[in-house]
């Protein structure tokens, strides 16, 4: 158990301040619940993980931005579609590849449209829906992108560790995203594609 302390910083999990406020109830929200702080273990790693998961991401946007004049999320999406068959995806499919909310994805959509990268079509199975096409344009952008991206994803997170790390934090990792999405119904699986269908 740690021992009282103010919170570090904003985010972190760590009990109030005061004489015996180990385990203690407190008041929460208007009701008094019993909370589990995190123990010495559990703290460091919550801390690690709040700093890269902003640091990260804010390296491999800041090396798009510098090589290929786009964003991160941007380049996920081109990414994605240079993945599929046909180079297409339904809106619904890519937004949940690309972890974006449909809002923010046909946002993201249209800022690339603008730029030659990807074009919207009717899907034409059905006649329902919008596919994302990545244009030639695109799939050069994504061509031309990706080894610089993928160096950057070495340099930021796995040149630093050794590989029984990296298969550890890859274990850690899917045992947390097993928690959270027990059905499988929010994440995409490693190597499967639903192509234009999805």
């Amino acid at each position: 158990m740690l021992p009282c302390a103010p919170p570090a910083r904003r985010g972190t999990a760590v009990p109030p301040t005061g004489p015996g406020c180990r385990g203690v109830p407190v008041q929460s929200y208007g009701r008094r619940v019993a909370t589990r702080w995190l123990d010495d273990d559990q703290q460091r790693a919550w801390r690690a993980w709040l700093s890269v998961s902003e640091l990260v991401p804010r390296v491999l946007d800041a090396q798009l931005q510098r090589d290929a004049g786009l964003s991160h999320a941007a380049y996920v999406v081109l990414a994605m579609l240079s993945e599929a068959p046909g180079r297409a995806r339904r809106m619904s499919d890519l937004a949940r590849r690309a972890n974006q909310t449909q809002s923010r994805l046909s946002h993201t959509v249209g800022r690339l449209e603008e730029r030659g990268w990807v074009r919207r079509e009717r899907a034409s199975e059905d006649g329902r829906g919008n596919l994302a096409v990545l244009t030639d344009a695109g799939w050069e952008v994504v061509r031309q992108a990706a080894p610089g991206h993928v160096e950057a994803v070495r340099s930021a997170l796995f040149d630093s560790m050794t590989p029984e790390q990296t298969r550890a934090l890859g274990d850690a990792l899917e045992q947390v995203l097993e928690r959270l999405d027990p059905d499988h119904s929010l994440r995409v699986e490693h190597g499967a594609d639903a192509g234009p269908q999805g």
